[in-house]
């Protein structure tokens, strides 16, 4: 039994946006506006409370089915937030990470990622995982296909796949799997967000929406962490 102390990585599936705005009157672009203020809020709790990786579920690969003007609205909004966030990151000592299928992205944002990633690079603080055109599911195959040539190529024996060698396969690797999982929302379901990481991750769900979500909010989820005793399938 290992009792809970602070978690060394941090999950969010940030939802709610939407529906925070329409409670308001707002076109859900307003609400999306609102939770990047909230991620603002996020980091600076890892900061001040030692949490090493905060990955945050920000386009689901499932969301370009939302109309244009969302999505378009979006991607402008994450490239505001990288060009506005990029000298803060660097100062604070944050990382930048991306997973999930960068190419299908437009070609700003996938500049804009690639630019913010590598003058964040030597940075250690806090390694900011943010999951954009992102799937479970597509991760999980593409790391099988991976493998699957590696193997019809005679670089690996089928004896040879451990959960290690899949691992290093994944948008994941070199990031250690989430401790703890939060949703926002109230909703019971982890939306093909980290399929194969989340396996022994504690998950606390809050009813706030994301745009509503405070460093209180934070600390409450670490507090419930804390008490939990983690048994990794002992006992």
């Amino acid at each position: 039994m290992i009792v809970s102390e602070t978690p060394k990585h941090v999950a969010v599936i940030m939802d709610g946006n939407g529906r925070w705005a329409q409670q308001r009157g707002l076109p859900r672009l307003a609400g999306h506006e609102a939770g990047a203020k909230a991620i603002e809020r996020c980091v600076q709790a890892c900061l001040d409370t030692g949490v090493e990786y905060l990955t945050l579920y920000a386009f689901s690969s499932e969301n370009w089915k939302r109309p244009a003007l969302e999505v378009n609205g979006l991607m402008l909004l994450l490239e505001k937030f990288l060009n506005q966030k990029r000298d803060e990151m660097v100062r604070e000592g944050i990382r930048l990470h991306h997973i999930g299928r960068r190419k299908e992205l437009p070609a700003v944002c996938q500049r804009k990622l690639e630019e913010v990633m590598a003058a964040t690079a030597s940075n250690t603080r806090l390694h900011l995982v943010l999951a954009i055109n992102y799937s479970g599911r597509t991760e999980i195959i593409d790391a099988v296909k991976s493998i699957s040539r590696d193997v019809a190529a005679g670089l690996l024996r089928e004896d040879d796949i451990t959960p290690e060698i899949f691992d290093a396969r994944l948008d994941t690797a070199g990031i250690p799997d989430p401790d703890l999982l939060i949703r926002t929302s109230g909703e019971m379901r982890i939306s093909n967000f980290l399929l194969w990481q989340l396996s022994y991750t504690e998950i606390h769900v809050t009813k706030k929406f994301w745009p509503e979500f405070e460093k209180a909010d934070f600390l409450a989820a670490l507090e419930d962490f804390q008490s939990r005793s983690r048994r990794f399938g002992g006992v």
